[in-house]
């Protein structure tokens, strides 16, 4: 026992066994086998390594940004005449008289009544623009509704100005200014790269192609990249989605490390609901009874995302993608075999070649296999005589 546990021992240690390697010329197997090889080879080297970069260990960014806005704009409205506008002055005409708080009838559209016990008191109704009292007073002639406490008179906004107030506004400009972070890497960049400086700054307008790098961007241009009419969505308002890219390989020097700007519509054209407005309020005293003028503003929503990635050499994930591309390379063989063992006529001759057959006949412990003998010779006597 010990004997044998001393054999298995040194077997395990001292012993090395390698698969049976069989040769099979055969053309067209062959050229199976190479053009599989090229194309994992192909795809490891070429869109793993090159185009994906398998060789790096990327990283997120952390982004800051703030936006400034310059533009003048003139309107000519009968009750206000001429009057200029900058980007400071975000104030638009009251539409009509100030509003103050009162009891008053609803619009019809939040529903009608016919007696006190339809209108519950300090109910909303969904359209209602009050707080129903609990009575039902008539709106006119005809149709009862039920009185609420709300600002009056109420808002009207079927009166959309056309075209737009504001319709110099295309000619505005949008200076962005955004800073990222690869904290990874330690690693700080501006949208304000080596060739923006003062005297570029005060010139420059983006263009994709000409000035690709120059932060400051025209609205209409924006507008129009993105793939919207910018008159149109003065009027109904719109959002415009402006990304900015920062895709950077650092194993070259940081400065080649530069934003990509891309504009983006992020509204369809669509009859329900379609652009983008608000309401805003400015509340002010007059007689000792509160007021308010209520703006209802139609614009141009511009959302600013900044997204992208940093790699930089990493021995961790290249060794990884190289055994990841050599395994792969076993493609090649499972394929050939399956071709060769089940596919081509000769399969069956390529099966007894490539396969070793061994049966346990039930012979006693000492009795021994008279071909593993005459092979174990055979084998002994060509290591002589090599």
């Amino acid at each position: 026992m010990a004997r044998r546990l001393q054999d298995e021992l040194a077997a395990f240690f001292f012993e090395y066994d390698t698969p049976r390697m069989v040769l099979v010329r055969n053309k067209k197997v062959g050229v199976v086998f190479r053009l599989i090889q090229l194309v994992v080879l192909v795809y490891v080297v070429g869109w793993v390594f090159v185009y994906e970069k398998g060789y790096q260990t990327s990283s997120g960014l952390i982004s800051s940004v703030s936006v400034k806005l310059k533009g003048l704009a003139v309107t000519k409205l009968p009750s206000l005449g001429p009057q200029v506008w900058d980007v400071a002055d975000y104030v638009f005409p009251a539409q009509g008289p100030g509003a103050s708080s009162s009891p008053l009838p609803q619009n019809p559209e939040g529903g009608t009544c016919t007696g006190d016990s339809g209108c519950t008191p300090g109910k909303a109704e969904r359209k209602a623009q009050g707080i129903r009292t609990g009575r039902c007073v008539a709106f006119n002639d005809t149709v009862q509704t039920c009185e609420i406490f709300g600002w009056c008179p109420v808002e009207v906004d079927d009166n959309i100005p056309r075209p737009a107030l504001l319709r110099e506004a295309e000619n505005f400009t949008l200076f962005i200014k955004n800073s990222i972070s690869f904290p990874r890497f330690k690693v700080t960049r501006r949208n304000l790269v080596e060739e923006v400086d003062a005297a570029y700054m005060k010139t420059c307008l983006y263009h994709k192609t000409l000035h690709p790098l120059c932060p400051v961007f025209n609205l209409g241009y924006v507008v129009q990249e993105s793939g919207q009419n910018f008159s149109t969505l003065a009027e109904k308002g719109g959002v415009v989605g402006i990304t900015i890219d920062w895709n950077c390989d650092l194993d070259w020097h940081v400065r080649h490390c530069k934003p990509v700007y891309e504009f983006h519509g992020l509204y369809e054209e669509k009859k329900l609901s379609p652009g983008f407005n608000f309401r805003f309020a400015r509340h002010f005293v007059e007689n000792g009874t509160n007021h308010r003028h209520l703006f209802k503003v139609f614009g141009i929503r511009f959302d600013i995302l900044v997204a992208g990635k940093a790699g930089k050499f990493d021995i961790i994930p290249t060794m990884t993608t190289i055994g990841s591309g050599i395994g792969i390379f076993g493609v090649a063989t499972v394929l050939c075999d399956l071709l060769l063992l089940h596919i081509l006529p000769r399969r069956h001759y390529y099966k007894q070649k490539k396969f070793k057959y061994a049966e346990d006949m039930g012979r006693a412990g000492g009795e021994h296999d008279p071909a593993a003998t005459s092979s174990t010779l055979v084998l002994q006597e060509n290591m002589k005589t090599s």
